[in-house]
């Protein structure tokens, strides 16, 4: 089976031409990683004479999280197994991607984990790897029509569904509000999962006129800029209205609420997100952002490591043993052994949460205007 992982005021928007006139690039998107002294551990050195590993993330220019906590979070865990882990970053180039499956198999890598930027090069990764002895694990994102013999990832349904019900919650006292969704790459299957799963809270709503679906669109590439510009014209061909807006990550809201700071409408609007990246939570604490969803990478490293380890020595019953869990590769008409890992929904009353299990640094958070609240929250920066 296919796994299913306040009321605000409507304000009328003043005549304005389409045009996104700030720069969403420099305003609460996550483009970057975190500075140094940011919160994923400084990435290790490799394991001297470890068993050789593969590692491709997809990009940089959507997220904070692949280069700022994945990377130095795998580096550790595979360290820890006694792995070589060879982590390098496609930064959204297909082609990039495949020469970087092709160098790795040729170096000689026992067990390939992949992070696909779609599910056809994912698949054509996994492929040739496949056709060297090599098994693959499709990190995070899962390739649909691949052959990779396992996914660790967060169970991406239940993520929807935790972005779906946090705007039910803010919106339930308001009835009809008018929703604008703001959804991720069509060629990321996590993104249909999470669409699915906010689908399973919010359709019923839509039905019964709870509420008011005004438009969704996938965002190609998960583009904040694009992400932005595209909420624009949706809000502005709507007569400025909008309740709330499901944007599918942090990112994605960055760019949702740099729009809506331009109309007056921050702080007014509930706007979603996920990934808990440091703009992301200082924007909940700012009242800009209702939720984001935490997903603790630590855990999805560390899985994925001791998996490979598994995997390098050939021991396929230890990986069983792992990998409980499995999804539904509709493409592939196959079954994926999977761990799959539990998500978790964060407003401001538990931003705390994230910050004391290590994942971003108070330091990163409460900066300026947000110290004082910080302090109300017993948010120790350190």
């Amino acid at each position: 089976m296919r796994t299913r992982t306040t009321a605000v005021k409507r304000t009328a928007v003043l005549a304005a031409g389409l045009g996104l006139t700030m720069a969403l690039a420099a305003c609460g998107q996550n483009a970057a990683a975190p500075s140094s002294g940011g919160s994923a551990p400084s990435a290790a050195a490799p394991a001297a004479g470890g068993t050789k590993v593969g590692v491709i993330l997809p990009e940089t220019q959507s997220s904070a999280r692949w280069e700022g906590f994945d990377k130095p979070l795998l580096t550790a865990a595979m360290q820890a197994e006694g792995l070589d882990a060879d982590i390098q970053n496609a930064q959204g180039d297909e082609q990039k991607f495949s020469t970087l499956a092709d160098g790795m198999i040729s170096s000689g890598v026992k067990v390939l984990v992949i992070a696909s930027i779609s599910s056809e090069s994912g698949a054509a990764v996994a492929a040739k790897a496949k056709a060297q002895g090599i098994p693959t694990i499709d990190y995070d994102r899962l390739s649909l029509g691949g052959t990779s013999d396992y996914y660790v990832s967060f169970d991406n349904e239940k993520v929807g569904a935790l972005q779906g019900q946090g705007l039910a919650d803010a919106l339930k006292a308001k009835q009809g509000a008018q929703v604008i969704e703001i959804a991720g790459a069509p060629t990321d299957n996590n993104a249909t999962l999470f669409s699915d799963g906010a689908n399973s809270v919010l359709k019923p709503l839509y039905d019964s006129g709870a509420l008011k679906l005004v438009q969704k669109q996938p965002i190609p590439d998960w583009d904040n800029q694009v992400g932005g510009t595209t909420f624009e014209q949706i809000l502005t061909g709507n007569g400025g209205k909008v309740d709330g807006v499901l944007a599918a990550n942090d990112g994605l809201a960055g760019a949702v609420i740099t729009v809506l700071t331009k109309y007056g409408l921050n702080g007014q609007v509930p706007v979603t997100g996920q990934d808990a990246t440091p703009d992301g939570l200082q924007a909940i604490l700012r009242g800009d952002q209702y939720m984001t969803v935490y997903k603790p990478i630590k855990q999805e490293a560390d899985s994925t490591a001791k998996l490979a380890a598994a995997l390098a020595k050939g021991d396929t019953a230890a990986a069983d043993a792992l990998a409980t869990g499995s999804v539904d590769d509709t493409k592939g008409n196959r079954q994926v052994k999977s761990v799959l890992l539990t998500p978790q929904s964060i407003t401001k009353d538990n931003v705390k949460t994230v910050i004391d299990e290590g994942q971003v640094k108070a330091s990163e958070v409460c900066v300026g205007d947000l110290q004082a609240t910080c302090q109300q929250l017993s948010i120790n920066a350190s």
